[in-house]
């Protein structure tokens, strides 16, 4: 996928923050997907939205993503928001979050495990927090306006 060339703004902390996963392995594994293309989708959650007293995203919106060392390195734009229940996310949704995913079980069972994690639990201080079929799901579909830091220095 190749960015477009609208302008990046010069002020990147006036955008949202678009932070994939915690810090460490899987959100460098995010923001290179997202760099390379290959991520144009990602679920989160409406009770992590409304824990951390966040709005939901809303098309048209741009975000800066961020690295594992909290640098800015792209910034993307939403093109379509969708809550549904998890039982309901479709499998180009699952294949599109640019994770490998073949199925919408396999899609599900990783997301799970990230869901269910301590540092999930801890977000959200449920030490207890579970999904099931009905936990409303926030679909995004975004794309690349442009790189602004080359993650891998």
């Amino acid at each position: 996928m190749t960015p477009d060339t609208t302008p990046v703004p010069t002020d990147l902390d006036s955008l949202p923050r678009a932070e994939f996963a915690f810090p460490g392995p899987l959100r460098d594994q995010l923001v290179a997907a997202v760099l390379d293309g290959s991520k144009t989708s990602t679920t989160g959650l409406v009770v992590d939205y409304e824990h951390e007293g966040e709005p939901l995203p809303k098309a048209g919106s741009r975000e800066v993503v961020v690295d594992s060392r909290d640098r800015p390195v792209a910034v993307i734009e939403v093109t379509e928001v969708r809550v549904v229940p998890l039982a309901r996310v479709d499998l180009a949704h699952a294949v599109d979050e640019g994770e490998g995913y073949t199925s919408v079980a396999e899609w599900r069972a990783g997301h799970e495990r990230f869901w269910h994690s301590e540092d999930m639990r801890a977000a959200l201080a449920d030490p207890a927090f579970t999904v099931d079929d009905a936990t409303p799901a926030v679909l995004q579909r975004f794309r690349l306006v442009t790189v602004v830091h080359d993650a891998a220095r």
